[in-house]
């Protein structure tokens, strides 16, 4: 079960999809509602719903925290995580909220912007997935027909092993608390609550329907491209595409919040097999022309300049200090932040 801090609240809410497990915290208003990324859970969101003067709702994606661990069909992308939160909400009464998403949570409130509009008052998106998936060039588009190099093949065996174990040492780079160390947060970053967020991570289920997922073999390098069960290949361009966000007809506000130290999603990310390519790490690459570093941050940018120039508003915000979590890493400028544009958009 979940580490709460003072003050949060759990509840177990039943729906037609699955049972999830929701954190809340505060009382009446318009509330907030957090979508968390991969390898992690709703827990990364406590000392943030405890800083807010303002209800806030978190909800554990399937198979991660203590939601139920159902299958993840990969093939509609995102839309599983999606359909899951906005049945919810839905059973929970929950109408017109802000939204913000973590990571893979940003691509999850991209798609609820596309699949419910009605829920959504304001967006924040929080180092997010980029919108044309990943596998693809700046402009969106395939690097491979297959997306060669992406989905449940792409992860680190030994450290899908040691999620599974329970691993919570520090002995190897692969452990979830050396991942977190290294790629989760800036290097030097420490607080109180790292074994929290070990907790968090280790609550990823894992296996071909979950975390990673399944993948097939390609003619192109590096040898596998998507399948279409689990985590890892909702995510893959072959499956995932929000860039549909641009032609909503209502646009909410979009504040995006990244770190400049971010390993995980950046214009040359060592979580992109192209990049590791490109430098030595994984041998055999086929050069820039076929299997380019993928510049997530610029797609990102590209396609909310898209947005805005069809009528949305959006504001990015660099952290210049911090990593992949900068609600965890500058809490309080990333609170003053939110609550501004929260505020703005109720």
């Amino acid at each position: 079960m979940t580490t709460l801090l003072e003050g949060i609240e759990q509840q177990v809410v039943h729906t037609d999809r699955l049972r999830a497990s929701v954190l809340r915290h505060g009382g009446a208003g318009r509330p907030v509602v957090l979508a968390h990324g991969n390898v992690s859970s709703s827990s990364f969101f406590q000392p943030l719903m405890l800083a807010l003067p303002r209800p806030t709702v978190a909800i554990d994606l399937r198979g991660y925290g203590d939601s139920e661990a159902l299958p993840v069909d990969a093939t509609r992308g995102l839309r599983d995580f999606a359909d899951d939160v906005a049945s919810v909400l839905d059973a929970m009464g929950v109408a017109d909220a802000h939204l913000l998403g973590w990571s893979m949570g940003g691509g999850v409130v991209m798609q609820l912007m596309l699949d419910r509009p009605d829920l959504i008052r304001s967006v924040t998106l929080m180092a997010p997935v980029p919108p044309q998936g990943f596998g693809t060039k700046l402009d969106g588009s395939l690097c491979t027909p297959d997306g060669a190099g992406t989905g449940g093949l792409a992860a680190n065996p030994d450290f899908i092993a040691r999620l599974a174990a329970g691993d919570t040492t520090d002995d190897e780079p692969t452990s979830p608390r050396s991942v977190f160390r290294s790629s989760y947060v800036a290097p030097g970053f420490s607080d109180e609550h790292e074994d929290l967020w070990v907790e968090s991570m280790l609550s990823t289920r894992t296996g071909e329907g979950n975390q990673p997922g399944d993948g097939t073999a390609s003619d192109a390098w590096p040898g596998f491209a998507a399948g279409g069960r689990g985590v890892l290949n909702t995510m893959s361009g072959v499956h995932l595409d929000l860039t549909g966000i641009v032609d909503l007809e209502r646009k909410p506000a979009i504040l995006w919040i990244r770190g400049a130290h971010d390993a995980i999603v950046g214009d040359e990310s060592f979580f992109d097999l192209n990049t590791l390519g490109k430098h030595g790490i994984v041998p055999g690459w086929p050069g820039e022309e076929a299997a380019p570093p993928q510049p997530m941050v610029s797609q990102t940018r590209a396609v909310l300049d898209e947005y805005a120039a069809k009528g949305g508003w959006y504001q990015e915000v660099v952290f210049e200090h911090a990593g992949h979590s900068p609600h965890l890493e500058d809490p309080e400028r990333f609170r003053q932040l939110l609550l501004a544009h929260v505020t703005a958009n109720d």
